[in-house]
């Protein structure tokens, strides 16, 4: 069988990029951002309060949690359940102490099934994002997941729950295991959402284009998240914590030469909100913020700062 002449045809290749979704640029080469009041570094740590149904199926965004031969899983499922009850506040009081605003991206299930923590979330004023429905329904990244009908409902419906059960306008979305299809983009941008949390390219936002406008990629890297360097990477927690200071160091050497800098943080509470892990995580905050040039900021804010100032440079460029 020979191949269709069009196969291996790539029509918007070019020397750095294959699609048009959004601009290639180096970083290094841009115009400088300033954060508000001379800061240098945006910290923003996100925090995914997650669902995982009692009954867990083989559709699971969590790919540290296998679903087991028989059912209830109660290894997995009371792990997670552990995050929701007692690991959450741990890291809550992590924040407080060390001055950080994190940022909460809720699965809409889960704002039903834990009203006394979305209750306690509403009440700090904390941004909360969109995080889909629950951890194990079919995604759409897979060949026989959602078709564009089922995840145009999917994400209507976990974004109206979520809207209603805490009372905020949501912005932003961040996909259960950063998992996307080629419609999630537009989907999210028809439902409200100003900006998305799920590539791991960049230090930076960046613009990402739809056909019903830009939305903001909103850099979340899973290089640092504690899910992944311990729990898939079998990093000791020190290692972690060293991992996150010295990323904290570049960051803000570059800031100094280049201009403002984001450091995400991506947590779970069933991870790091663990009895013999929540140091770990209290040192890397403290070391974070005791550095001078810091500015601790939810996604949405740390986007509208850097999209302000975009506007402004286009503005003038025109």
């Amino acid at each position: 069988m020979s191949l269709d002449e069009n196969t291996l045809q790539h029509p918007k290749r070019d020397a750095d990029i294959e699609h048009d979704r959004y601009a290639w640029s180096r970083l290094a080469e841009r115009r400088p951002v300033a954060w508000p009041g001379g800061k240098r570094l945006a910290v923003w740590v996100n925090v995914s309060l997650q669902w995982l149904p009692f009954h867990a199926g083989d559709d699971l965004a969590d790919a540290t949690a296998h679903p087991p031969n028989s059912h209830p899983g109660l290894r997995h499922d009371t792990l997670r359940d552990y995050g929701n009850r007692i690991g959450i506040y741990r890291l809550l009081q992590a924040f407080d102490r060390y001055g950080v605003r994190p940022t909460f991206a809720c699965n809409a299930r889960l704002a039903q099934q834990y009203p006394a923590l979305m209750q306690e979330i509403v009440a700090r004023g904390s941004e909360i994002i969109g995080h889909s429905w629950h951890m194990d329904m079919p995604w759409p990244h897979k060949p026989d997941g959602l078709d564009v009908g089922d995840e145009r409902a999917q994400t209507a419906a976990s974004l109206n729950v979520l809207r209603r059960v805490s009372g905020r306008d949501i912005r932003g979305w961040f996909g259960p295991g950063h998992l996307q299809s080629a419609h999630t983009p537009e989907l999210l941008r028809a439902q409200g959402i100003d900006y998305f949390c799920d590539s791991g390219n960049e230090d930076m936002p960046y613009r990402f284009h739809t056909r019903l406008g830009d939305l903001w990629s909103m850099p979340l890297s899973s290089e640092q998240e504690d899910r992944f360097v311990l729990m898939e990477n079998f990093h000791a927690e020190g290692a972690w914590l060293k991992q996150f200071a010295e990323s904290c160091d570049l960051l803000l050497d570059e800031a100094r030469e280049q201009g403002g800098r984001v450091l995400s943080l991506s947590l779970h509470p069933w991870v790091l909100g663990q009895s013999h892990r929540i140091r770990y995580l209290e040192a890397a905050l403290e070391y974070a913020m005791s550095r001078e040039g810091v500015w601790s900021a939810g996604a949405g804010e740390i986007v509208r700062s850097f999209a302000a100032q975009h506007h402004a440079t286009d503005e003038a460029a025109s």
